[in-house]
C-alpha cells in the first residue's frame, strides 16, 4: 500500500495543478474577450487623433470597423489593416495610432467576422465570405488609392484578393495547405466536451484552421493573379506559419511585382516585434 505520506503528497499536487488550470483558462478567457467599443476606443485616442468605431454588416453578420480618421481623404491613400486568428483590429494598435502613418493616409481596420464583440466564434472558414466582408469594409474607396496590410490569415485575405490595389503588404501570410500546422491543442476543440475550455476567439481560430485544409489549395493558382505589387515580410523561425509558405509564394508571383523581406530569427509576433522595419516598409508605399 501507499504511505499515507506520499498520498498528500500526491494530492496536493493534483489539487495545485488543477487550479493551475483552472487559473490558465480563466485568466485566457478574460485576456481574449472582445474589447468593448469603450475601452478600444480609450486605447486608440491620443493627441490629435479621433477613432471612431461603426457597427455595420456582411450577409447578416454584424461587424465593427475602425476609423482613425473623422472623414477619408480621397487625396491621400488609404491603410487597410486585416487582423489574423485570433486577432481583432487593436492586433494593428500601434500602427493605428502612429502619428506618421495617420499623417500621410487613411487608416482603417475591422474586426473579421466571428472575432469582435458580435458573433464571437461564428466564423464562416471560407476566403470568398472574408474577400466579400473586405469589399464592404473599402466600399466607396478606390482601389488604386488603398494599400492592404495583412498578418496570418489575414494575409492569406490580402493576397487572395484579385483587384488592383495600391500595394499589398504580407506578414507571415499562410498560403500553402500542407504547411500548415495542426497543432495538438486542436484536439481540445475536437472534442464538445473539453471544447468550452477555450475561449471563443480560440473556438473561431480552430475552425478557421481546419477550414484551411480545403479552402487554400483552391487559391494555389490565384496568388498571382492579382497585378497589385506586393511586400511579404516573414521571420524565417516563424513555426506557427512556417517561413516555407514566403518561399512558395516567391515561388508562385512575378518576381517584378513581389519584393522579399526576411527577418532573421524572427517568429510569428513579428507583427509587434518588427514594428519599427514594417511600418518602414508600409511608408514605402506610401510613395
Amino acid at each position: 500500500m501507499m504511505p499515507k505520506r506520499i498520498k498528500k503528497i500526491l494530492k496536493f499536487i493534483a489539487i495545485v495543478l488543477l487550479v493551475f488550470f483552472i487559473s490558465v483558462v480563466f485568466a485566457a478567457h478574460i485576456f481574449l474577450s472582445p474589447t468593448s467599443d469603450k475601452k478600444a476606443l480609450e486605447e486608440l485616442t491620443i493627441t490629435g487623433l479621433h477613432p471612431n468605431i461603426i457597427h455595420k454588416t456582411y450577409n447578416g453578420f454584424e461587424y465593427r470597423a475602425v476609423e482613425m480618421q473623422q472623414k477619408i481623404d480621397t487625396s491621400l491613400s488609404t491603410l487597410v489593416f486585416v487582423h489574423g486568428s485570433p486577432g481583432d483590429f487593436l492586433d494593428y494598435k500601434e500602427y493605428l495610432t502612429d502619428s506618421t502613418l495617420n499623417a500621410k493616409a487613411n487608416l482603417l481596420s475591422y474586426d473579421r467576422v466571428g472575432y469582435g464583440t458580435e458573433n464571437t466564434a461564428n466564423v464562416q472558414g471560407s476566403l470568398a465570405f472574408e474577400l466579400g466582408l473586405l469589399n464592404k469594409v473599402t466600399n466607396g474607396i478606390s482601389a488604386e488609392k488603398i494599400i492592404l496590410i495583412g498578418y496570418s490569415y489575414g494575409g492569406s485575405i490580402v493576397l487572395a484578393s484579385p483587384k488592383n490595389y495600391k500595394y499589398k503588404v504580407s506578414l507571415a501570410s499562410a498560403v500553402n495547405a500542407k504547411l500548415e500546422p495542426m497543432f495538438w491543442g486542436l484536439k481540445i476543440y475536437d472534442w464538445k466536451l473539453t471544447r468550452w475550455i477555450l475561449p471563443k476567439k480560440v473556438q473561431a481560430a480552430a475552425k478557421e484552421k481546419y477550414s484551411h485544409v480545403s479552402d487554400l489549395p483552391k487559391y494555389e493558382k490565384l496568388w498571382n493573379k492579382s497585378p497589385s505589387p506586393i511586400v511579404n515580410i516573414q521571420g524565417d523561425a516563424d513555426w506557427i506559419v512556417p517561413y516555407e509558405n514566403s518561399i512558395f509564394l516567391q515561388q508562385k508571383i512575378d518576381t517584378d511585382k513581389f519584393k522579399m523581406i526576411t527577418i532573421k530569427g524572427v517568429g510569428h509576433e513579428l507583427v509587434w516585434s518588427n514594428f519599427d522595419l514594417i511600418k518602414s516598409e508600409i511608408l514605402k508605399t506610401l510613395k
